[in-house]
């Protein structure tokens, strides 16, 4: 894993060896930031289901203003760290430990958020429940965006369903405004 662009151009970031973490490939990341590139730079940026904060880390580094990343799972809070260390991002990039449903039912420290970024397991059961409560981390015309598994289709939000879909083979990126 690399980030793609930005100052931080080039630079390989810790990737999860084993199961149990996906991270978003370099190609679907590099989708997500062409989509979102007019809306990066000042930005400020959740990334919930964080993982390696290969999101996160890219977003600072195309000129987000900060990122804060959320995250249960302690091997990959410490791919996280050694990532926003290995990129001196720390002081731009938090790290909050916690379950994604319970952090995402208040506001979010370092919110509301002009991206929202939710990459949750792809079985997850509870996925409209946590992409509702994702919604609500969301500044006025913020977007929240939700990568999912192709397979199953995006839950609405709100009663409204996604305004724009991409699909990259098994994952969907689906965009809410």
């Amino acid at each position: 894993m690399r980030i793609i662009a930005g100052t931080h151009k080039g630079r390989t970031l810790k990737s999860p060896t084993g199961d149990g973490l996906r991270p978003t490939s370099d190609r679907l990341r590099e989708t997500l930031f062409n989509i979102l590139a007019p809306r990066i730079r000042g930005a400020r940026v959740l990334d919930a289901y964080a993982g390696t904060g290969a999101v996160a880390l890219e977003a600072l580094s195309r000129g987000a203003t900060v990122a804060v990343c959320l995250e249960r799972e302690r091997r990959a809070a410490a791919l996280l760290e050694a990532n926003r260390a290995r990129l001196g991002e720390e002081s731009r990039c938090m790290i909050l430990r916690d379950d994604a449903r319970r952090a995402l039912a208040v506001p979010v420290a370092g919110g509301p958020f002009d991206i929202v970024f939710l990459d949750p397991p792809y079985d997850l059961e509870e996925l409209a429940e946590v992409t509702s409560a994702a919604a609500t981390q969301r500044a006025a015309g913020g977007v929240l965006v939700l990568e999912h598994a192709s397979r199953r289709p995006p839950p609405q939000v709100d009663g409204v369903a996604p305004s724009r879909c991409v699909r990259a083979g098994d994952s969907t990126l689906s965009f809410y405004p």
